[in-house]
């Protein structure tokens, strides 16, 4: 939801400006000016700046190393291995391994012959569904060793083979590779066109590239087209393993492909050399990077030279061959919606850098036998050191080019390994529901309240830490800072100021009825905005804001302790940005969001006004995504209400079926790594429950289907009634669309916080 109306002018009914600088008694006075929203999310950004710096030096804490053997070492590394395994995505078994000839009647497989060996068009098995294709390099004899040839994702297999125009004969390494006799397989990568990123059936089209639109379904389901790509370059080591006593086998991937390379030597220790081509660098800057680059908590344990520390003892080649940056697609009518970024960013230093920190760790080669890690600046120094590491003879490039007898449509195939990923990850929607059965339902003891609390702490703990991503406890004193606003007759209205961390504020408007009595205590209902709002939208007395009917400032002429959140959700791909930085140290914009929820909490409880077992949350659109989150985590809510945004999550964030899905929205931000096999919108609130949780829904609201709506929230309702509260949960349909309706809702509040002063109709 875009952002309502803003209050015009922010001093309404005070009489002066010493008025208005009065401060809520017992809090300091607020003396900051100027934009306090954009001045919040610069300062999580600078926080995430420094925490990405700070992360260099901190990942040794992951590592637990022994150098004493081969065998030791390869043992201490093993949980490492595992762990980027799960963040790349590389957690299906791979089918059996086979290489298949393509072709067709009229179409031999044969493309290509050359002087030391023939060219094939190939395909292989990799999961159920999808295929790796490409082209197979056989050397006319026994081979010498075996490679995986990976171009960049903008290249085709026939450009570094060497078969069309348009590729310098140094970069041809594959055909180089064939003609020095080894076995050579070139994959196709997804590329970063955009023709196929779209619903071609609902009129719905992107200009997100290849890569972005499969990386963006893939990471809800926690898979990555890097993953996939690996998994597809694994099945050719796979099947060149198969032959017993088989020769040495190296990796060799120069753009996209030298970062699949150094990924696919990291998982697996039967690549015994490997080149990564103009891309190993130090990664801080991995928010300018394109998205589809963006991995789950990478740059907490590993970077590039964690990656490394994988791949030793064996050989590790790094070039800077010269590379030319395509330009992402443009948007452009009809297209639209992707997340920018680049791919620059990669320099000599930075590769020798990262190789030199992690050198400094090892001890003495007479200690630790390995081969040297070596970097080299000419494509002709990179071969001749890669083939001597396996085993190659000396060699000069002055072979013929090869004859070309008939290529196969590379379009086609890139529409083939396009549409099987994407088939293959809308098949892990549905099978999820029995994922997240045995995650979540299987591990929730209904037997007793008592019970089903404590069965939640795990799952809670595994949420916070792994799905929304956690932040110390806040490091500096709570501070509270406030300055009177306005005055209504009825409420009074603070803006309020709360430290977090250096850096990360939270900030709200909190309204005081004018009414309390001496000692008395009041229920409070935390009033959340949607995207890009303000706490003015919220608790407007003068105007009835759209899509709020200002529900904060109705709750408060009901009586209600009213606070309004800034939520840093706000001057679009600014803030997201910001979750560019975080993802990449296992954190996200929640992250922060639960820490100020905490602040306000804590500041709540300390009002001797507020009864702090009576808080309430009530959210409306991305305010509905927060109040499915954050009191998941937070047990100082009470009770919370979804409106505008309750859904069948998943489906809404993958889907290719409904113009609604956020895969068709510039909403890049919206991914949270694997949570379609962990917590849907059903499973977050079994994290709320046994508090009291309602859903405000209106029929005509375009976020959802009634009906997916309501098949959710089925699992809610069976959950409070198996417990035996099913009085504590309700959902509100009403005839509307995205607004706060105020009918139901302000019913819940008053009977769950026990607040029994009517209720007029908005």
């Amino acid at each position: 939801m875009r952002r309502a109306v803003v209050l015009a002018a922010l001093v309404i009914g005070c009489g002066s400006g010493s008025v208005a600088a009065q401060p809520l008694p017992g809090t300091k006075p607020l003396d900051l000016q100027g934009d306090l929203a954009k001045q919040m999310v610069e300062g999580i950004d600078r926080y995430l700046t420094k925490a990405l710096a700070k992360a260099v030096p901190q990942r040794d804490a992951y590592w637990k190393l022994d150098y004493s053997s081969p065998a030791a070492y390869e043992k201490s590394v093993a949980p490492n291995r595992e762990r980027l395994k799960t963040i790349l995505g590389v957690v299906d078994t791979r089918l059996p391994p086979e290489l298949e000839y393509v072709a067709q009647l009229n179409h031999s497989p044969l493309v290509a012959q050359g002087k030391a060996f023939k060219a094939y068009a190939v395909r292989w098995p990799v999961l159920p569904g999808v295929f790796g294709e490409g082209l197979y390099l056989e050397p006319h004899g026994p081979p010498k060793a075996c490679v995986v040839a990976i171009p960049d994702a903008d290249q085709t297999p026939e450009m570094i083979v060497g078969l069309v125009e348009g590729t310098a004969r140094q970069a041809q390494f594959a055909r180089v590779l064939a003609e020095q006799g080894c076995r050579v397989v070139v994959p196709t990568l997804i590329n970063r066109d955009d023709k196929y990123s779209g619903n071609g059936r609902l009129g719905r089209f992107t200009n997100q590239t290849h890569r972005e639109f499969i990386y963006r379904m893939s990471y809800e389901m926690g898979r990555h087209v890097i993953g996939y790509e690996v998994q597809r370059v694994l099945a050719v080591v796979d099947w060149f393993a198969k032959e017993q006593g088989h020769p040495p086998i190296g990796v060799y991937g120069y753009g996209e492909g030298g970062l699949i390379a150094q990924y696919c030597a990291a998982l697996d220790p039967r690549i015994t050399s490997t080149v990564v081509s103009t891309h190993f660098g130090g990664r801080e800057h991995i928010d300018r990077e394109p998205i589809y680059r963006n991995v789950w908590r990478l740059l907490k344990e590993f970077g590039d030279g964690g990656v490394l520390r994988l791949v030793l003892p064996r050989s590790f080649i790094v070039d800077r061959t010269p590379f030319e940056l395509p330009p992402p697609p443009k948007a452009r009518a009809g297209r639209g919606g992707a997340a920018p970024g680049d791919l620059g960013g990669y320099s000599l230093d930075s590769a020798r850098q990262e190789i030199e920190r992690i050198a400094k760790t090892l001890p003495p080669a007479d200690q630790f036998p390995r081969k040297p890690i070596q970097m080299r600046t000419t494509a002709a120094e990179t071969m001749a050191v890669f083939g001597k590491n396996l085993g190659l003879a000396p060699w000069k490039d002055d072979a013929a080019p090869a004859k070309v007898l008939r290529l196969h449509d590379p379009e086609a195939r890139q529409r083939r390994q396009f549409e099987q990923l994407v088939d293959y990850t809308q098949k892990l929607m549905p099978d999820a529901v029995e994922r997240r059965k045995r995650f979540v339902w299987d591990r929730l003891d209904t037997s007793s309240l008592d019970h089903f609390k404590k069965s939640q702490e795990p799952l809670r703990a595994y949420f916070h830490e792994h799905i929304i991503g956690k932040l110390p406890e806040p490091t500096v004193p709570l501070n509270p800072r406030t300055r009177l606003l306005y005055d209504t007759g009825k409420w009074k209205a603070y803006e309020v100021v709360l430290d977090v961390y250096e850096d990360v504020f939270a900030f709200g408007i909190l309204c005081v009825p004018n009414d309390l009595k001496p000692g008395e205590k009041r229920p409070v209902v935390v009033c959340q905005h949607g995207l890009e709002g303000r706490p003015s939208d919220v608790v407007n007395p003068k105007v009835k804001t759209p899509y709020y009917n200002s529900f904060g400032s109705h709750l408060a002429d009901q009586g209600f302790v009213v606070f309004a959140p800034q939520n840093p959700y706000i001057f679009k791909n600014e803030f997201r940005q910001t979750v560019r930085k975080a993802n990449p140290l296992g954190l996200s914009l929640y992250s922060f969001i639960v820490r100020q929820h905490q602040r306000i909490l804590e500041f709540l409880a300390t009002l001797d006004f507020v009864d702090a077992t009576r808080i309430a949350y009530y959210g409306l659109s991305y305010g509905g995504k927060v109040a499915m989150r954050i009191p998941a985590i937070l047990e100082g809510y009470c009770l919370s209400i979804c409106s505008g945004d309750f859904n069948e999550w998943i489906w809404k964030n993958i889907t290719l079926d409904w113009p609604g899905s956020y895969m068709f929205t510039g909403e890049y931000e919206m991914y949270e790594f694997d949570l379609g096999n962990t917590f849907n919108y059903a499973e977050m609130a079994a994290l709320i429950a046994p508090r009291p949780f309602m859903v405000e829904r209106g029929h005509g609201d375009g976020v959802g289907l009634d009906e997916y709506v309501a098949f959710e929230y089925a699992k809610v309702r069976r959950l409070y009634a198996r417990l035996g509260i099913a009085d504590r949960t309700e959902i509100e349909f009403f005839v509307g669309g995205h607004e706060c309706y105020l009918r139901g809702t302000v019913a819940f509040l008053r009977k769950h916080l026990h607040w029994p002063a009517a209720a007029p109709t908005p």
